[in-house]
């Protein structure tokens, strides 16, 4: 018996249908039916991305998704694994349940903007395919687990501006893809662990990390572009050897409490280093300005305000060529300010005021503020400052 071609479309099509709209692995199901139950029902808005999360009515992964799933997470090409987990910023409120582990091939996890609290679960190490961590903004507290160096495909972590407490992992330097680390605006404590050779951007700004900062800990960043760790516990004398780090662009050391600076003049062949910007300020750093800051050949921004500077403002600084933003204001620096400094067309801004020095007139926006009282210079210096 022969069928007709127009009896057999309909069911070639629902079977194409069927082939291609495969069903989401159990373990990735679990895993998310676990997660949307660790957040609290009044804190998902009826229009967010856990609204549409039905599981009665739909398979994670199945397309389209025109009523279910709409958002919040993606899937691979076959529909069968759960690659990323990115929720909107409502506000959901809840903890991270350790069943997130089953999701053994999400790439990206970020929960950024939110209120997730309580602790980041030791579980996450068994996300061996991530490759993206992002808790920024949420309330996540207690320290963060050693197992998060096992994370062996991580580029990228940020869990910036949370509780997160305790000292870095020791085993950080693991990470050996890591390229981006943020753990900014936190109450870690301690010191700076071994870096992983890898790392580009490294922020630990807003926490509680003192001591002085150690040649050990940066001794494989070959790689390192961006140092932010301002607003610490920071004590000692900052090495030379920082800022010739091989690949270093811009450091940012503000509002801690280092005493002094050694600084050699840059690599034979100044060429090579890439040095941008530098941010002391507010610190306790005393002796002379440092002149050997300004032979780097791409410096563009020099900040050492609100320290215990004496002595005259270098003459290399005047010379540099490539300077364009320079404050040396809230110290106590004496002798005649640099002319480029003080004219009306200068190209450069920031700030030479509050300190001890001659000739800086208050028309001039880099002698704002206006000088220390002749007293409190005499003060500082025994007796008459030196012109």
């Amino acid at each position: 018996m022969t069928l007709s071609i127009s009896f057999l479309l309909p069911l070639l099509f629902s079977l194409s249908i069927i082939s291609t709209d495969a069903l989401t692995s159990a373990s990735d199901v679990s895993a998310l039916k676990a997660f949307k139950a660790s957040v609290k029902p009044n804190s998902i808005p009826p229009w967010s991305c856990l609204a549409s999360w039905d599981f009665t009515a739909s398979d994670p992964c199945a397309t389209p998704r025109r009523t279910h799933f709409t958002c919040g997470i993606t899937c691979s090409s076959d529909s069968t694994r759960v690659t990323q987990l990115t929720l909107d910023p409502v506000g959901y409120t809840g903890r991270l349940t350790p069943l997130i582990s089953g999701l053994t091939q999400l790439l990206t996890l970020d929960l950024a903007d939110n209120n997730f609290y309580g602790s980041i679960p030791s579980s996450i190490s068994s996300l061996v395919s991530l490759q993206t961590l992002t808790l920024r903004s949420n309330s996540f507290s207690g320290s963060l687990p050693e197992s998060v160096t096992r994370l062996s495909s991580a580029e990228s972590i940020d869990i910036s501006r949370n509780s997160l407490t305790g000292s870095l992992p020791k085993s950080l330097s693991s990470l050996s893809n890591l390229r981006q680390l943020d753990l900014s605006y936190n109450k870690l404590t301690g010191s700076i662990p071994k870096l992983p050779q890898s790392l580009i951007d490294l922020a630990l700004k807003a926490n509680s990390l003192s001591g002085p900062i150690s040649k050990e800990s940066f001794t494989e960043s070959t790689q390192l572009e961006v140092v932010e760790l301002a607003e610490n516990s920071f004590t000692g004398t900052l090495g030379a050897w920082f800022f010739n780090l091989q690949s270093i662009q811009q450091v940012d050391l503000a509002n801690n409490s280092i005493t002094g600076i050694e600084v050699l003049p840059p690599k034979k062949l100044a060429g090579e280093s890439d040095l941008v910007a530098v941010e002391l300020g507010f610190n306790r750093i005393a002796g002379t300005a440092p002149a050997s800051l300004a032979a780097y050949p791409r410096l563009s921004s020099l900040s050492l305000r609100y320290n215990m500077l004496h002595g005259a403002i270098p003459a290399e600084y005047e010379r540099s060529k490539t300077l364009r933003r320079l404050f040396l204001d809230g110290n106590y620096l004496t002798g005649k300010a640099p002319a480029r400094f003080v004219k009306p067309e200068t190209e450069v801004m920031g700030s030479l005021g509050n300190n001890c020095l001659q000739g800086c007139p208050g028309k001039a926006k880099m002698c704002a503020p206006s000088q220390k009282p002749f007293s409190i210079c005499k003060q500082a210096y025994g007796g008459k400052p030196k012109s």
